[in-house]
């Protein structure tokens, strides 16, 4: 049975990765600061790692066959999330176990076509109203341009669409590599079940390896 670790599991991205890795019958354990908040969420009797995620060990990762990276925080401390790639590439480094899967953001996906082609990022940053939370896809966008030089780790990353909310299985799944996907209506959309669909069928059956995918509700 394949093990699974997903760091953490009591977010909104976790806590429906977690939810699909026990559905599709995977050995899943949540990686989290808190196991009482993480039972409390998840469930009474599941599997806990009680440690945060800055020191994890190569040991502690080394027991899974695949790594969740479902890391969040807040806007001002940002940073966090490609320092925490950074620790975890380090400690994984010349290894081709355990895959390490990581949640991006939507921002360092392109947007427009031919001259006018840019991040999703740059008209994020360009719209002041954004600036009380535009360094999370700042530094998400830093995270994925750290992970694109990584060629001795078995990384794999994903994005969802500009908009990333909780929510239901979409029954038409949009998969795409670099440029924002779009509905028929002009929607952008990833809902949160319909993130862990795509990583639990990444986890099963691997199609991606140090390279990006996205994935949107259709």
């Amino acid at each position: 049975m394949t093990k699974v670790g997903i760091i953490g599991a009591t977010g909104m991205a976790g806590a429906a990765t977690f939810k699909a890795a026990l559905t599709a019958g995977l050995d899943v354990t949540a990686i989290v600061r808190s196991a009482d908040k993480a039972k409390e969420l998840l469930g009474a009797d599941i599997k806990v790692i009680e440690k945060d995620a800055f020191d994890l060990t190569k040991v502690d990762l080394e027991q899974f066959d695949v790594v969740v990276n479902a890391f969040a925080t807040a806007p001002q401390q940002a940073y966090l999330h490609t320092d925490l790639a950074a620790h975890l590439i380090a400690e994984l480094r010349e290894t081709n176990a355990p895959r390490i899967i990581f949640i991006l953001g939507a921002g360092s996906t392109f947007v427009g076509t031919g001259d006018d082609r840019h991040y999703a990022y740059d008209d994020i940053k360009s719209d002041p109203e954004n600036a009380a939370w535009q360094s999370i896809p700042e530094n998400q966008l830093y995270e994925f341009n750290f992970l694109k030089d990584v060629k001795n780790v078995n990384w794999v990353g994903v994005s969802p669409g500009q908009l990333f909310v909780p929510g239901e299985l979409s029954d038409n799944i949009l998969y795409g590599e670099d440029d924002m996907l779009f509905d028929d209506n002009g929607n952008s959309q990833t809902t949160s079940d319909t993130m862990a669909k795509a990583i639990i069928d990444e986890i099963t059956t691997p199609s991606h390896k140090q390279s990006r995918f996205i994935v949107t509700k259709g």
